[in-house]
């Protein structure tokens, strides 16, 4: 098992007044599934990804990662846990600007405190496996969208992660570009990586095997994709 919410409940204190964002949102993400999740905004997608992602936790209600409870976690435990267990891609890429590409890549493995001759080895397996190795010593600005986004999955991939989370990842990248990347991601999900997807795109939910749909907080359906069975 990659990971598992059990009846996850969040409220938010808006202007004195509970607002229900998740409303016992239960389903599980076994090991090398590739899973899509979609829904209208205020459905609560945005609230399912940061619980998911430990940037914040359950109001109520059980979320699992490799049989860790980490909806009990302190703020510490939760940031060991986004570096070591999640590996994060998102639409607008979130790289540092004057950071090369190398660095970029190789950041999550400082924070782990990796020897500098390992984090080479690490960070440039990364890079290599989405076809960057040529562009090590560039930095974001000088890049392509598709290519900045190849770097984020490499990222993403550095600390071998339990999970991969993508937020609209072709939200920001032309047709063409987008098909690139979920070529990547089919190629990951086949190379048995976890993936979990948020996309509000039907053509990108078609690459997932299993599409969970969000509607005012609530699972509305949960089902396999027929060419996926």
């Amino acid at each position: 098992m990659a990971l598992e919410l059990r009846d996850v409940n969040k409220t938010y204190e808006m202007n004195h007044v509970g607002v229900h964002a998740l409303r016992g949102v239960s389903f599980l993400l076994a090991e090398n599934e590739y899973v899509a999740i979609m829904g209208p905004s205020g459905s609560g997608k945005s609230t399912l990804m940061n619980i998911i992602g430990c940037l914040d936790v359950p109001s109520s209600g059980q979320y699992l990662i490799d049989g860790q409870d980490v909806s009990t976690f302190g703020e510490d435990r939760l940031a060991e846990v986004r570096n070591s267990k999640i590996g994060f891609v998102f639409q607008t890429f979130n790289l540092l600007p004057r950071a090369d590409i190398f660095h970029n890549v190789e950041l999550p493995l400082i924070y782990r405190g990796l020897r500098p001759a390992r984090r080479r080895e690490l960070a440039m397996a990364a890079i290599e496996s989405v076809g960057l190795a040529d562009r090590i010593k560039h930095k974001p600005n000088e890049l392509s969208g598709g290519q900045r986004q190849r770097v984020a999955i490499a990222r993403a991939l550095v600390n071998d992660p339990s999970i991969i989370l993508a937020d609209e990842p072709t939200g920001n990248l032309d047709t063409a570009t987008g098909a690139e990347i979920m070529a990547i991601f089919d190629e990951l999900q086949a190379k048995g990586n976890s993936i979990l997807l948020v996309t509000h795109e039907e053509d990108v939910a078609r690459h997932a095997h299993r599409v969970i749909r969000l509607r005012d907080g609530l699972v509305e359906s949960d089902a396999v994709r027929r060419e996926a069975a």
